[in-house]
């Protein structure tokens, strides 16, 4: 099992390295999921990627963010960067920027990070499909979860084993850049989640969002069991001391074939913990107990983190087991050769050998010189000698010999790769309808369906699916009774395997009864609504913010898909309409998609179905909180966006504007319907524009 550690800046990389790992994972320039380590530079990338090859480490580069269209040229280079020097892997989250490397770099191998929100094994067979050779899971998958994804995957399985959790599943969070303009999406997350919030009622302030961090010691020989290819230490944020320290301690431990002692988990406590670790996920056993903050003034181990530094900024503790073969024959050249357990062999020859005038040279003498690697990164794992008797060999010519082979060993196994590179052609723009789109409602509960509303003719009627279940005989109603209105079914954007078969029997049901459309979350549930006749369409969870994940969505079937409510209406407009494009124009916007139940975790049993609930932040906003399916909860804006009064997104070349109502009533729904199509009534108090207008860094 590969032990991958993060390297937020070259010193964090030596402290990787000489820590242990097998492998390091790294931002270049702006384009990743932490935009605020300190990153590497050309210059300092091509150099960190020759010192881990010398060292047998492989080095995966994270592009892992969603991209606008100015950003997809810097991507190309960045692919090509790759491919001249020999990364090993890119790990990436738009599905855009996947195909723009398949295209342009393609002997690259793609990684799909976490940030692609992969849970079961539909996701990671579409992953698969897309080219992508590893998929990094979810941090929330249970280790019964991660046995099964491991029997039935097609690709290798990557697993977070340390560092820190969120709160929300990676890649569906929105928390940071609606409430400050910084995406988690963009590489620039803020953490509002470790801030306090109060349930209303509640004098006391807690931190209901702020997960303690993650440690699977002493899960790690299961985790080689189940057949996991690779285990990932969070922290590019984090000090090179801390990396050292972490790193260290999970590769002697894998190493050794054991689990960390008590000693090494104090160590990893003390080098960043907020309140301890947990295993809640892994376990299946969530709660109030995984979550934690890390205490106000809590300082550095400073003696731990020199200890470290000591350990990683002094010597060379990373060294490769050669073979030396050295030849030394009466009347011909002294020859050696040196072979490294990657395969490579250099060979170097020097004068012939003189015959012994005193003392004649023994094979432990060349033996001995030829062990003397100090300085390099090579141990004599072996040492070969044919020596003909009476010969005189000099010691210099040994050390001279093994210099020059050593030298080529360092050459061949830091050489830059020669990957092919193709250019970068930027799509052609394809517009789309050039007058107002038009308008579908999705509604969270069947209470909010309405004769008023049904008779204003919206193109589509969106419910969740387990709502549209259990209303399934008065829906079927609806959908006799409108003909010219469409009905759809929400899927849920996470949906665990051991899901499934409820998932399945309710969406078929949905389909009998006249729901033609389906509003996906993810790639994966792509063939299960082909399956059961559904007309696919993508939901704002894929992402979409350029032009080339349009193309990749119209490719894989989607009759439309939603654009990202992080792009400005200016991107939207800009969007090559590939496909039908869809915008929410209205509501609560969602925030965050949990695996642990925010509600349950108040301590008074599951609130799920009960009076509606809020959390307030330390500005007295309060941000409904709403069960999901499998009892997971979303977390909403406090604002409700309105743009009712507005004209720029009827020009956007959408073909649809959704109207995404949460907690109103019937009537309320109507109305504000009503509104958007004669741009007459007053919007909400306190309402938002969103990020329409702003964007996000």
């Amino acid at each position: 099992m590969e032990l991958l550690a993060p390297a937020g800046s070259p010193e964090a990389l030596v402290a990787a390295v000489q820590g242990g790992a097998d492998a390091v994972y790294l931002g270049f320039g702006p384009l990743n999921a932490r935009r605020n380590a300190k990153n590497f530079t050309e210059e300092q990338l091509e150099e960190a990627v020759a010192y881990c090859h010398l060292r047998g480490v492989r080095v995966y580069l994270t592009l892992n963010t969603l991209l606008q269209n100015r950003e997809l040229a810097l991507a190309a280079e960045t692919g090509a960067l790759a491919a001249r020097l020999g990364i090993d892997a890119i790990l990436v989250q738009d599905l855009g920027v996947a195909k723009l490397l398949r295209e342009t770099c393609p002997d690259v191998p793609l990684h799909a990070s976490t940030q692609m929100t992969v849970h079961d094994l539909a996701g990671i067979q579409a992953c698969a499909d897309l080219g992508m050779t590893r998929v990094v899971l979810s941090r929330e998958m249970s280790g019964e979860a991660i046995q099964y994804l491991c029997e039935k995957s097609p690709v290798e399985l990557e697993v977070f084993g340390h560092g820190a959790l969120c709160m929300c599943y990676s890649g569906q969070c929105f928390l940071s850049a609606v409430l400050g303009g910084r995406s988690g999406n963009r590489g620039l997350c803020a953490q509002p989640c470790r801030l306090a919030f109060r349930w209303p009622g509640d004098k006391k302030a807690s931190h209901p969002l702020s997960l303690k961090d993650l440690s699977l010691a002493g899960q790690l020989e299961r985790l080689k069991e189940m057949g996991v290819a690779c285990l990932k230490l969070e922290g590019r944020m984090k000090r090179p001391e801390y990396v050292a320290v972490v790193t260290k301690i999970y590769a002697t431990a894998l190493k050794e074939g054991r689990e960390p002692t008590r000693d090494e988990l104090a160590q990893l406590e003390a080098a960043f913990s907020r309140q301890g670790f947990t295993q809640g996920y892994y376990r299946d056993q969530k709660g109030p107990a995984m979550f934690g903050t890390r205490p106000e003034g809590t300082k550095d181990p400073e003696e731990l983190f020199a200890q470290a530094r000591a350990f990683y900024g002094r010597g060379e503790h990373r060294l490769t087991p050669v073979t030396f073969t050295a030849l030394a024959k009466a009347g011909g050249p002294l020859m050696l050769t040196v072979e490294d357990d990657a395969g490579h062999r250099c060979f170097a020859q020097g004068e012939a050998p003189q015959a012994a005038r005193n003392r004649e040279t023994t094979a432990e003498q060349l033996i001995a010189q030829l062990g003397k690697t100090g300085g390099t990164v090579y141990t004599a794992a072996s040492v070969q000698v044919d020596l003909d008797p009476g010969l005189a060999v000099p010691l210099s010519a040994v050390n001279a010999l093994r210099r020059d082979v050593l030298g080529q060993l360092d050459a061949l196994r830091s050489q830059p790769g020669n990957g092919r590179t193709l250019p970068f052609i930027a799509p052609k723009k394809k517009r789309g309808p050039s007058g107002s789109p038009e308008l579908t409602v999705s509604l969270h509960r069947w209470a909010q369906v309405s004769k008023e509303l049904l008779e204003q003719g919206p193109a589509i009627v969106w419910l969740p699916c387990e709502e549209a279940y259990q209303n399934r005989a008065e829906l079927a109603d609806a959908v006799n009774a409108y003909p010219d209105i469409a009905f759809g079914v929400v899927f849920p954007r996470v949906a665990w395997d051991r899901e499934r078969d409820e998932l399945r029997k309710q969406l078929a049901a949905l389909r009998e009864i006249g729901v033609t459309q389906a509003l996906l979350g993810h790639i994966g549930q792509l063939g299960l609504a082909r399956e059961l006749g559904f007309v696919p369409r993508g939901d704002f969870g894929l992402g979409l913010v350029n032009d080339l994940t349009a193309q990749e969505l119209a490719r894989l079937g989607f009759a439309s898909a939603t654009a990202s409510f992080e792009c400005r209406l200016s991107q939207v407009r800009d969007l090559s309409k590939a496909l039908d494009t869809s915008l929410i124009v209205y509501g609560r916007l969602p925030l965050m998609l949990t695996e642990n139940c925010i509600l349950k975790n108040r301590g008074k049993g599951c609130h799920c179905q009960d009076t509606p609930q809020s959390l307030r932040d330390r500005k007295g906003e309060e941000f409904p909180v709403e069960r999901a399916w499998g009892c997971r909860n979303e977390l909403f804006n406090a604002k409700t966006l309105w743009l009712a009064d507005k004209d720029d997104w009827k020009k956007a070349g959408l073909r649809y504007a959704r109207l995404a109502f949460l907690r109103e009533d019937a009537k309320t729904c109507a109305r504000i319907l009503r509104a958007y199509r004669t741009g007459e009534g007053d919007g909400p108090e306190g309402f938002t524009r969103g990020l329409y207008y702003r964007g996000v860094e």
